[in-house]
C-alpha cells in the first residue's frame, strides 16, 4: 500500500451509525459532512466543465461502497462533473442505486435472518444467478439493508465501511445533487444507467417511464439538463428517444451481444455496433457511446497498453461523444506495464494510463478515484 493511499485509511473519520440510519434529509447532510472529513476531498479552486467530463464511477467507489450517499458526495468534493448511479427496480416499483438487482455482494442481505428465504436462482439476462434481488423486496425493506465493499480484495480500506450506508433512492440522489450544487455553487450532473431492462419489463416493473418522471419531476427534462441515460441495451434507449429530449449514451462491451437484441434474435452485435455503419445508427437515437475502455485502446498479449483503435474518430465523425469505461488506480485493473508491485490493492501508475486515453480525444470518462482524473485535466 503506497504512502498515501495509507495516510487515507489511517485518516478517515467515521461518523457513528446512527447517523446514517436516521431519517433522508439527515441522511444527506450526513453523507455531506462525511464526504467533507475525507483526507481527498479537497475542491478545486476552480471548476472546469470543460472536456474531458470527470464521470464518478459509482460515486467515488474507490474510497467508499459504491452506491452510496458518501460516495457521491464524496465525488462531488473531489471534483467530478458527474456522479453515476446505477437504477434498478424495487417490488414496488421504485428506483433505487444498485450495480445488480442481485444485493449479495453489494448489501448485508447474507447476514439478515428475516430475508433468508428470499434467497433463490433466477435467470438474469440469460445467466443463472443465485441471491437476493432487489425485485423481490420493497423499498421499506431494501431500506434496513446497509452497502458493503463490493470487491473487498482489491480495496480491503472500503470494508471498514461496511454496514454504514443506506441503499438510496434516486430522490435521495437528486436531493443530494441539488444540496451540493447549492453548496458547491456550481452545476452537479447525473448519468444514471438503466440496469437489466428487459428483465425488469418481464416483470411488468419497466424502468423508462417512471425514471423519466422522477427527472422530470426534478427539472431534468431538456437536451441542455446536466444528465446523460445510458444503458447496454438498444430497444430501452430507442424507446426512450421517443420520449424525452434527454441525451442517450449507448455502452458497449468487447463482445458477444445486447441482452434485448439475444431475445429479439437481431444478430446485432457489439462489434457491429462499432463500425462506421454501426456509430451512424447509434447517432439517430443517442448523443453518445461508453466503450469499455479496451475498445479505445486494447492491450497487447503480455497485458500492456497497445496502440489506439479507431473508434473515437470514427464516433466523432459520427457525430457522437465518446466517454470510456472504467478507470480505476489498483494494480488489480491496470495495464501490466504501469502495476507497482504484486498486491492487487496497491495503487499503479494510473497517470500514464488516463494520459495516454486523453490524448486520444475521450470526451469523458468513468473513473472510480475522481480526484486523480481531476488533477490530470487541470495540469492539461
Amino acid at each position: 500500500m503506497s504512502t498515501s493511499h495509507s495516510a487515507w485509511v489511517l485518516g478517515v473519520t467515521l461518523l457513528p451509525l446512527a447517523v446514517f440510519a436516521s431519517p433522508t434529509p439527515d441522511n444527506i447532510q450526513a453523507a455531506i459532512d462525511w464526504a467533507q472529513q475525507q483526507p481527498s476531498a479537497g475542491q478545486p479552486q476552480t471548476w472546469d466543465s470543460k472536456a474531458p467530463l470527470v464521470i464518478a464511477h459509482r460515486g467515488a467507489s474507490g474510497y467508499a461502497p459504491e452506491h452510496t450517499l458518501a460516495a457521491y458526495a464524496l465525488a462531488a468534493f473531489q471534483g467530478a462533473d458527474y456522479i453515476e448511479p446505477d437504477l434498478v427496480m424495487t417490488r414496488d416499483g421504485q428506483l433505487v442505486a444498485r450495480h445488480d438487482n442481485e444485493l449479495g455482494l453489494t448489501t448485508d442481505v447474507a447476514q439478515r435472518p428475516e430475508f433468508a428465504d428470499r434467497k433463490r436462482t433466477q435467470s438474469v439476462d440469460g445467466r443463472s444467478l443465485e441471491g437476493w434481488f432487489s425485485e423481490d423486496f420493497t423499498l421499506a425493506e431494501l431500506k434496513t439493508l446497509r452497502a458493503i465493499e463490493r470487491i473487498p480484495q482489491q480495496r480491503p480500506g472500503n470494508t471498514r465501511f461496511d454496514g454504514q450506508f443506506e441503499i438510496p433512492t434516486l430522490q435521495e440522489i437528486i436531493d443530494l445533487v441539488k444540496r451540493l450544487e447549492a453548496l458547491q455553487r456550481r452545476t452537479l450532473g447525473l448519468y444514471p444507467e438503466t440496469k437489466h431492462p428487459t428483465h425488469f419489463q418481464r416483470l411488468d416493473l419497466a424502468m423508462e417511464k417512471p425514471l423519466l418522471a422522477v427527472l422530470e419531476r426534478n427539472g431534468y427534462d431538456s437536451a441542455d439538463a446536466p444528465v446523460f441515460i445510458q444503458s447496454f441495451e438498444v430497444e430501452n434507449l430507442k424507446t426512450l428517444s421517443t420520449l424525452t429530449p434527454i441525451r442517450l449514451v449507448q455502452l458497449l462491451w468487447v463482445e458477444g451481444r445486447p441482452y434485448d437484441q439475444q431475445v429479439l434474435g437481431s444478430g446485432l452485435g457489439y462489434q457491429q455496433m462499432i463500425t462506421p455503419e454501426g456509430l451512424q445508427t447509434i447517432a439517430s437515437y443517442a448523443a453518445g457511446i461508453g466503450p469499455e475502455k479496451g475498445m479505445v485502446i486494447p492491450r497487447d498479449g503480455a497485458g500492456n497498453l497497445g496502440a489506439p483503435t479507431s473508434l473515437v474518430c470514427d464516433a466523432h465523425a459520427a457525430g457522437l461523444k465518446v466517454h470510456p469505461y472504467t478507470f480505476r488506480a489498483e494494480n488489480a485493473f491496470l495495464p501490466s506495464n504501469l502495476r507497482s508491485g504484486s498486491d492487487p490493492s496497491e495503487r499503479g501508475d494510473i497517470d500514464a494510463e488516463l494520459r495516454a486515453f486523453l490524448a486520444t480525444g475521450i470526451d469523458g470518462l468513468f473513473i472510480d478515484q475522481p480526484d486523480i482524473a481531476v488533477r490530470l485535466r487541470q495540469q492539461r
